[in-house]
């Protein structure tokens, strides 16, 4: 029996952990079978600071998308992001001792774990190295130098850098909800991945993901990456601000948020008022929409213009450097309404909402095409191109909670041996065809994979 590929995703956000799994089906589309989610509790800003109660939120996700779709979970790939995170441009060289030797994969390696050993600042790791372009005895702009000659090979990478207790973190609440960890997404490429078409990474793009904690950007431009930014502001602290301007409490804050927020004042009338019920019998709350739009609009301004000022210091002004395609808006904050004309307003750039529908099956739930999976989707997506066999189908009838967690203990061993093998033989051919980029991001992936699992090892 053929074994199926399929992919699982975790997202561990500020407001909301998903847990999502999915397989691609005969066009190459991407077949979601199960989402699960729960409230994130112990996340503040896309960093645990609470390791117990992010176990027990990853545990009833996981759970939820197990009980959706009859299949069993055994690795994830995580979304990273948080207000650690930062990016540096770096330039680094290796020098041939043979020139007329093909350049190959060898050589990529060797110039990437070069960048590898930067020196950093204390308790700060390397998350990603992303290879932007290559120069080769001085001819410059190469995109793909496998197979060419040439004794300098010469690269300007996207580095990716994070605090390393951050990332160890989430390490340990993966391995102490029962699953293993098979990669490490920035959170930013993910959601890329999901709502950009090659044609706008091409021309020219910016996406804005505006989560419940941080804001994500990440600016390509000839199909390359070339900015990575997290701004630890998000949709809570427009909840906030409602919550403190309207004297309310903060379910009510969100439900009004959501209901009839607009980030974009003039919208609403003077006599536009909704009720809001008072607490244990005191008197009900009358709240002007008008003074709501207000207090987002202040919030949404403030967290665009952090945004803006990081699309300045890529250079976008630069012709050369020019974002045709203007920005794409994803997550939950780009629900907003008007929020896209405001973003228009305060950049002059071109903007859309990102929805991550382009890579989905066409009979995909409604509620998964929203910008609130978009990052979700892109680490499924990420976890296909890793070819991984991350959960296997329950096989028998009624799979209920005795069932799937104790039933399969055994068979998930025996499916497990004979994947590795059989997938090393299945992978030999295509690997060959892997573009340089695939190649880096997998070899870098599962070398860091393994460095945090010795750590939490020894940390046992």
């Amino acid at each position: 029996m053929e074994k199926e590929n399929i992919a699982v995703g975790l997202d561990i956000g500020t407001t909301k952990i998903v847990a999502m799994i999915g397989k691609k089906n005969e066009y190459g589309k991407l077949e979601i079978l199960g989402v699960g989610k729960s409230k994130s509790l112990g996340v503040k800003r896309g960093v645990v600071d609470n390791i117990t109660q992010t176990i027990q939120s990853i545990q009833l996700a996981v759970k939820d998308a197990e009980a959706n779709s009859g299949y069993k979970i055994n690795d994830v790939v995580v979304g990273i992001a948080g207000q650690h995170i930062r990016s540096i441009q770096h330039s680094d060289y290796i020098s041939r001792s043979n020139a007329e030797e093909v350049i190959g994969d060898k050589d990529i390696d060797i110039l990437i774990n070069q960048v590898h050993k930067l020196a950093m600042l204390p308790g700060e790791e390397i998350i990603h190295v992303l290879p932007q372009e290559f120069k080769i005895d001085g001819q410059s702009e190469i995109k793909e130098p496998i197979g060419m000659c040439g004794g300098r090979l010469e690269s300007s990478f996207h580095v990716v850098v994070g605090q390393a207790s951050s990332i160890r973190n989430i390490g340990r609440c993966i391995q102490s909800s029962g699953i293993e960890l098979s990669g490490l997404t920035l959170e930013p490429l993910a959601s890329a991945d999901a709502v950009l078409s090659q044609e706008e990474k091409e021309a020219g793009v910016a996406l804005i993901d505006i989560g419940g904690g941080t804001t994500d950007l990440a600016i390509f431009k000839d199909g390359i990456i070339r900015h990575t930014a997290v701004i630890p502001f998000g949709g809570n602290v427009i909840t906030d601000d409602i919550k403190e301007g309207c004297s309310i409490i903060e379910k009510q804050a969100e439900l009004l948020k959501v209901k009839f927020g607009s980030a974009w004042p003039g919208e609403n009338k003077d006599n536009e008022i909704v009720s809001i019920p008072g607490l244990r019998g005191r008197e009900p709350k009358e709240i002007s929409l008008k003074n709501l739009s207000k207090i987002i609009h202040a919030r949404v301004v403030e967290i665009i213009e952090q945004v803006f000022v990081e699309i300045k210091a890529y250079g976008h002004e630069d012709p050369r450097r020019k974002l045709i395609a203007g920005i794409v808006l994803t997550g939950g904050g780009a629900q907003l309404k008007h929020i896209k004309q405001l973003v228009e307003y305060i950049t002059g750039m071109d903007t859309r909402i990102g929805y991550p529908n382009e890579h989905l099956a066409g009979d995909s739930d409604e509620e998964i095409s929203s910008p609130l999976y978009a990052t979700a989707v892109g680490l499924v997506m990420n976890s296909i191109d890793n070819n991984s066999q991350s959960a296997i189908k329950v096989t028998f009838s009624a799979p209920e909670k005795v069932n799937v967690y104790r039933a399969p203990v055994e068979p998930i061993k025996e499916v497990e041996e004979v994947t590795e093998t059989e997938m090393e033989h299945e992978i030999d051919l295509p690997k060959q065809q892997e573009s340089t980029e695939t190649k880096i991001r997998k070899s870098f992936f599962d070398k860091y994979v393994d460095k945090i699992k010795e750590f939490l090892d020894n940390a046992e």
